[in-house]
């Protein structure tokens, strides 16, 4: 008999499944806790009833947890330095969309050298995200893959679609679901109309084909999101955070009967993914807020110990530590000194 099936698989193994990984590595009552506080304060910030800015900062990628800790300590003293004005959330970006291939982020690749031993990968961020909690520090990141989130989603306080998934209507779907507020950025090709129909999407209810805590591919069914809001994040086209864009996404929003919070991201296309320049960007954010424009709710920054990124792949002893293998960072200096600067002027 001809084969027709699995032609082009050379593997397939089982994971474990999402209910044993957090049994192994499980979170306590006050992790829980601070979850939902962390979840409620974001809500309160997207609705203007917390009038701080919602920061979201951090690395473009976690590649060394030991790093990744190392400045999250740093990020949590200023984050409890600037509470009144600033409300800090860490980046913990696990999972990295790729343009054509390259390192797919921890979860898909922990050792960093195309092994993909992804069940190794969910321990090591379920691992890191709960010494991030420990620290004080809410939690971000970018959901990719739709089964990520059965293993690590109680340990995130607020969540991403990225440019290249928020007209995916598996995503749109899978957001419906999740129980954190969560942010849909606009393309690579600067639509904002995919970014307020993705939030249209996320918050009816959806069914989809999902995967249980048992590991059991299921029918979800979801009551719907309703703390989304959208993301500016630039384009191939340019910039799109200035006065102009902020109106232009407020204005869409509204007619479409939508809350009109915004974030806006200093990093990718609106610094033209150069370190050099995201301060500026974030600078002229932050003045625009401070000038009286309360729709925007938040911003964004990559940020790490070192300035810039390194070539990747590399040999690992050859890494500079405390620098990004992704999108290039500001260093910890400048982001200390943008935080207490945007903090002043708020």
């Amino acid at each position: 008999m001809s084969q027709v099936s699995d032609l082009h698989v050379t593997s397939n193994e089982p994971l474990p499944t999402p209910a044993a990984l957090l049994e192994e590595i499980p979170r306590s009552a006050e992790h829980a806790s601070f979850m939902a506080e962390s979840r409620q304060i974001i809500r309160d910030i997207l609705n203007g009833k917390d009038k701080r800015l919602l920061l979201i900062v951090g690395p473009c990628s976690i590649h060394d947890t030991k790093a990744g800790i190392d400045y999250a300590k740093r990020l949590a003293k200023i984050a409890e330095e600037v509470k009144d004005k600033i409300y800090v959330v860490m980046r913990v970006y696990f999972e990295k969309p790729r343009t054509t291939v390259g390192w797919k982020g921890l979860i898909m690749d922990p050792q960093l050298d195309g092994s993909a031993d992804i069940p190794e990968g969910l321990r090591q961020a379920r691992k890191f995200l709960l010494e991030v909690i420990e620290t004080g520090l809410p939690t971000a990141t970018e959901l990719l893959d739709p089964i990520t989130p059965q293993y690590i989603s109680d340990l995130i306080s607020w969540s991403a679609i990225g440019a290249r998934t928020t007209e995916s209507q598996t995503h749109r779907q899978m957001a419906s679901g999740l129980s954190m507020p969560l942010g849909f950025k606009n393309t690579t090709t600067g639509d904002l109309d995919a970014a307020v129909n993705a939030i249209k999407a996320a918050t009816c209810s959806q069914t989809f084909l999902g995967v249980s805590d048992l590991g059991v591919a299921s029918a979800v069914t979801t009551s719907g999101n309703p703390d989304c809001h959208i993301i500016l994040r630039g384009s191939d086209k340019g910039p799109n955070y200035g006065a102009d864009d902020i109106a232009e996404s407020r204005e869409k929003l509204a007619k479409s009967g939508l809350p009109t919070p915004i974030m806006v991201d200093a990093s990718h296309a609106n610094c033209g993914k150069s370190a050099d320049k995201m301060p500026a960007v974030y600078q002229e954010i932050v003045r625009q807020r401070a000038a009286g424009d309360e729709s925007i709710v938040g911003a964004m920054l990559e940020s790490f110990i070192e300035h810039g990124n390194q070539g990747f792949p590399a040999p690992l002893d050859e890494l500079v530590y405390g620098k990004s293998i992704t999108d290039q960072c500001i260093d910890w200096d400048t982001t200390e000194r943008l935080i207490r600067e945007s903090a002043a002027a708020l």
